[in-house]
């Protein structure tokens, strides 16, 4: 009997051991299922803050005109505009939209809930086993995030195939905007050469401008000058008047001369023939000036001054006179003698007056004598 009873001992002691080992192995495990539950809560806490708990608004839109006229070198008033956004659906856009926040004591409460409880708190039995689906419990929540969560992946969705088709119009607007941009260079190279002949233009202008003031100033002077010259010319004019008064006196008295030239050659052709010949000489020195000559007929009148025609004639006048050869000299003259142009010989005084009619020696000419020449002695 004692034998069985220290069998059953050890036996006991056996069991409890084991059921001891048990024990504690069951509360490192239900302490490692506690530590997964509470992480698996705070995650799924976590995740609902980023599922959106409702849908953006339907009605948001935007709109973008786009100018689908085409580039030609006029001036449109009134272009043909598209909205390029006509079929974006807007609402795509729409940020910041409520989430989950299951943060709160109840719907912690909530998630460690797995079964469907009664009002007593107890598990409603769903046949033979409790119902796991149903308000209030854990799945119930997981539902929610898990319906919202696919409603979000499907607005994704939409939100990227929106992207390809704005990417489709992005593309197609930057490649008319492409073909654009060289006409555009063009007009501003073509714009750029045009500044630069129109700064051109205004230098040139700038400098006619200046050219124009210059003449003015120019034709002022001019003017200035021009109504000097007026002033001369009306001077000149009564000037010239006179002088034709002065030269008509002199053509008459020069008529008169050659009228007693003719006379005293009919008269005294002989004796003058005679007189040829030089029988005095004068001092060297101008003795008169030509106030008439007439290279065709060969002869001349000359003036002669009141000193040389006392030495031709004498202090008293009284002699006759000499048939003496003089030189003609003009100033000025640029011969190959210099101022030498011919030489005349005295032929016929005219009574009462310094006046000595001359023939002209052919042999000696420089140049065709003429009134204002110069007779001298040599």
């Amino acid at each position: 009997m004692n034998k069985v009873l220290h069998v059953l001992v050890y036996v006991f002691l056996a069991l409890a051991g084991a059921a001891l080992f048990f024990e504690l192995e069951m509360n490192a495990k239900r302490s490692e299922l506690t530590d997964r539950n509470r992480m698996q809560e705070d995650y799924i806490v976590k995740i609902a803050r980023t599922v959106e708990k409702g849908d953006p608004a339907k009605d948001a839109s935007f709109e973008i005109k786009k100018d689908n006229s085409p580039v030609e070198a006029k001036l449109v008033d009134s272009p043909d505009m598209q909205n390029v956004l006509d079929e974006y659906n807007g609402s795509l856009e729409q940020a910041n939209l409520e989430t989950y926040n299951w943060d709160g004591q109840s719907e912690r409460k909530q998630l460690r809930t797995v079964y469907v409880l009664d009002f007593d708190g107890k598990p409603v039995m769903d046949g033979n086993e409790p119902l796991k689906r149903g308000k209030g419990t854990e799945d119930d929540l997981l539902n929610q995030l898990f319906e919202a969560s696919k409603t979000q992946q499907s607005r994704l969705n939409t939100t990227r195939a929106a992207l390809t088709d704005l990417r489709g119009k992005l593309e197609s607007v930057v490649g008319e905007l492409n073909k654009v941009k060289p006409q555009a260079r063009q007009a501003l190279v073509d714009s750029a050469e045009k500044d630069e002949k129109i700064k051109k233009v205004e230098a040139e202008k700038t400098d006619l401008q200046n050219q124009v003031v210059k003449v003015k100033s120019q034709i002022d002077e001019l003017n200035g000058e021009i109504t000097s010259l007026k002033d001369e010319v009306a001077t000149a004019k009564d000037e010239t008047e006179a002088a034709k008064e002065e030269t008509a006196k002199a053509q008459k008295l020069i008529d008169q001369l050659k009228k007693l030239l003719q006379e005293s050659i009919q008269a005294k052709g002989a004796e003058s023939a005679s007189a040829g010949v030089a029988v005095n000489s004068l001092p060297a020195g101008d003795k008169g000036k030509i106030i008439e000559a007439d290279n065709e007929n060969m002869f001349a009148i000359v003036q002669f001054s009141e000193e040389a025609m006392k030495e031709l004639k004498g202090n008293d006048l009284s002699q006759s006179l000499p048939a003496i050869e003089l030189g003609v000299k003009r100033v000025g003259f640029k011969g190959p003698a210099g101022e030498f142009v011919g030489r005349l010989r005295l032929r016929q005084e005219v009574k009462g007056k310094p006046y000595v009619v001359c023939d002209i020696l052919g042999a000696w000419e420089q140049s065709k004598l003429a009134a204002g020449d110069i007779l001298f002695a040599d």
